[in-house]
């Protein structure tokens, strides 16, 4: 769509996801700006061979001068992904933040290309009613603060059907969920939205689901896999070595027929409103699963403790887009500090809907170095101990009820002040 006009002027780099809203949006920015769309994808998972052909020919058809598509899934497991595990973090105690963990690292990758190419205006499809405006503006506004942010998807008001109407009547390719659903997909897990999700009724239908779709009706035989961490990083599974990368995209292939990871996530939208979105996160929820699995047998309790209150704050700031924030690296620092003794083998069992952990084993098991064995014998302590230490524990309630009765009879004594 290179006309005489947009010839000579600067590019404007687009963030593109193949989506309905940023492939409307390479012929609409041309159309408008009258400058050249060099159309960017970030690849943090889910991009096969065939996809990436797919995607840069749809963009080239629209009228992008030139595409790109970044690798950026190993260094997005080492910014953002091995610290969700070590983290064990869920928002809503449910969704794994399988897209949006991203966005910081794609505004990175997408801020870089823009000064490589010699461009100080970078667009994005996000709209006015969702998180990630707030994420790739954050992070844009940090790393590069001298580029230009283009969103006419947010400050239009664009509606779907209306994209899709203007790609229709120009001929030009439509993605292939056109607009029923909008889905998300990288190395964590995919989100879909469509019209169940607008409010809080419902789920999507199972033709909607990307990586679980008919697991339940016609459900796979269980199967068992045992997965290694190495100071709390994915190392092996079942006795093969992979890399981060490798690994998680092996387990989504292994637990997405039985349907592992699939829910409906209802929390808080940065913006202040309540929001639905449905997700896939095999990987994810087994790893998750499983981390967490092992660390109650390494750690102690005190480590668990601090752990779980602060994956609460990073994993809000992460969904948030805050992640280049200093505070994150402090809690970071603290998560790789607890990960010293997190290695060893966590057994699995994947049925229909759920990963089951069938045990776990590690050099450093605190529960193998007690001599004492839970409810049968005890070890390093006496009987006379247990009965002196369960006195000890019970003063603090004991004192409570006393105080309880002993201003009791002291209100009803005669002459007493009634409350």
């Amino acid at each position: 769509m290179t006309t005489a006009a947009t010839a000579g002027a600067k590019p404007i780099v687009l963030a593109y996801s193949g989506g309905l809203d940023t492939s409307f949006l390479v012929p609409w920015i041309a159309e408008q700006y009258q400058r050249p769309v060099i159309t960017v994808t970030v690849d943090t998972g889910g991009i096969d061979a065939a996809a990436a052909a797919s995607l840069r020919a749809r963009a080239l058809a629209l009228g992008a001068v030139e595409h790109h598509q970044v690798d950026a899934r190993a260094g997005y497991f080492e910014q953002v992904l091995r610290f969700l595990i070590i983290g064990n973090v869920r928002r809503g105690q449910l969704y794994p933040l399988c897209v949006g963990a991203e966005r910081v690292m794609q505004a990175q990758t997408i801020a870089l290309m823009a000064r490589k190419l010699g461009t100080n205006s970078i667009a994005h499809g996000c709209t006015a009613a969702g998180n990630d405006q707030v994420r790739f503006e954050v992070a844009l506004r940090t790393l590069a603060p001298e580029l230009e942010i283009i969103a006419p998807v947010r400050d239009h008001a664009f509606k779907r059907s209306d994209e899709l109407e203007y790609l229709r009547t120009r001929s030009l390719p439509v993605p292939p969920h056109g607009a029923a659903y909008s889905t998300n997909r990288g190395l964590w897990g995919v989100t879909i939205g469509g019209t169940e999700t607008l409010t809080s009724k419902g789920s999507i239908p199972e033709s909607a689901w990307v990586l679980s779709k008919d697991a339940f009706d016609r459900p796979a035989l269980p199967q068992h896999h045992t997965l290694r961490f190495e100071q709390g990083r994915p190392a092996a599974l079942d006795g093969k070595a992979l890399s981060p990368v490798e690994l998680i995209e092996r387990l989504e292939a292994l637990a997405a027929p039985f349907g592992i990871g699939r829910g409906i996530h209802l929390g808080d939208t940065i913006i202040g409103t309540k929001g639905r979105v449905a997700f896939e996160a095999p990987a994810a929820e087994v790893l998750l699963t499983a981390h967490r699995e092992l660390e109650k047998l390494v750690l102690t309790p005190r480590q668990q403790r601090i752990k779980e209150t602060l994956a609460l704050a990073y994993g809000d700031w992460v969904h948030e887009g805050q992640l280049l924030d200093p505070v994150c690296r402090d809690i970071e620092a603290l998560f790789l500090s607890s990960q010293h003794r997190v290695s060893g083998e966590v057994h699995l069992l994947f049925r229909p809907g759920s990963v089951f952990v069938e045990g776990v084993e590690s050099p450093y098991s605190l529960m193998s170095a007690s001599k004492g064995v839970y409810g049968e014998a005890a070890g390093e302590w006496t009987s006379a101990d247990a009965l002196g230490f369960s006195k000890i524990v019970a003063l603090t309630g004991m004192f409570h009820a006393r105080a309880g009765e002993m201003a009791a009879h002291e209100a009803r004594q005669p002459g007493a002040q009634q409350p």
